[in-house]
């Protein structure tokens, strides 16, 4: 197991590289100019345990995984003009003087703080105290201003698969390395990752997860996750940029971002 793990870091050294020489050689920032894992050096988990699926059709997405279980789409669609415009220096020049609204990093979300984007990403978008709670934690997923936003979320392609009588709805966001949400549940969808990576944590609807409403992901993590026995254990796979999770109605879930991660999520209500 030991060697595996080494192994998997190797791999992943070397995939860092291959992404940094590639955008030495065509002028782009590493990860869009966001903060990698940095010294928090978060790990991807030993072993995904999330179905990863390619070329997958829309009766195989309906019959296999749609009210059964999650799956991860790879190649449903190229969104990298989108990803080109969520660069860091994009972003900042086109929308730094917008106002965003922002959620406590909680199962809850009650609290909601404005302030500009600009002040949200050179103040508060920092790696994730681990001794902080999540309802102390602020962070910019959802309640986005459509119409100031909208020139972005047009050049957005989501996943082509719906669900008879449901409509897609956008919430964008952008957190920093080591924050999340902790486990909550709501109806179906999708979630992909532009920059980053996003670590998910799933359990079905009947098997309510070990977990305080008020502490991080990250806390859980550290505290919780190591004492479960194996059949206790979550669902769980990082999501790496470009690939898009597929979540099925009230499934448990809980994320924690490996990086400064910029997603997007397509809710179907």
């Amino acid at each position: 197991m030991r060697l595996g793990r080494w192994r998997c870091i190797g791999m992943r050294f070397l995939f860092l590289t291959l992404i940094a020489f590639a955008c030495f050689e065509s002028g782009t920032p590493v990860n869009g100019g966001w903060e990698l894992s940095g010294h928090l050096a978060l790990e991807e988990e030993e072993q995904c345990t999330v179905d990863r699926r390619a070329n997958l059709t829309y009766a195989e997405f309906i019959h296999q995984y749609a009210f059964s279980r999650p799956v991860i789409l790879q190649r449903l669609t190229n969104n990298s003009l989108f990803q080109d415009l969520c660069s860091k220096e994009k972003l900042l020049a086109e929308f730094g003087d917008f106002r965003i609204r922002l959620s406590t990093a909680n199962t809850y979300s009650y609290q909601k703080v404005d302030l500009s984007f600009q002040e949200y990403v050179e103040q508060l978008l920092e790696p994730q105290d681990p001794k902080s709670l999540g309802n102390d934690t602020l962070y910019f997923f959802g309640d986005n201003n459509f119409t100031e936003w909208g020139g972005l979320f047009q050049h957005y392609s989501p996943p082509p698969f719906r669900l008879l009588g449901t409509k897609a709805a956008y919430s964008f966001g952008i957190a920093g390395v080591g924050s999340g949400v902790p486990f909550h549940w709501h109806g179906p969808g999708y979630s992909e990752v532009i920059f980053g990576r996003k670590r998910w944590f799933l359990y079905p609807p009947e098997k309510r997860p070990d977990f305080h409403p008020n502490k991080t992901t990250l806390t859980w993590l550290r505290d919780t996750y190591p004492a479960l026995p194996i059949t206790e254990r979550p669902l769980q796979c990082t999501v790496q940029a470009g690939e898009v999770l597929y979540f099925p109605d009230r499934w448990w879930h809980a994320t924690l971002n490996l990086d400064t991660s910029v997603f997007i999520s397509t809710f179907l209500g």
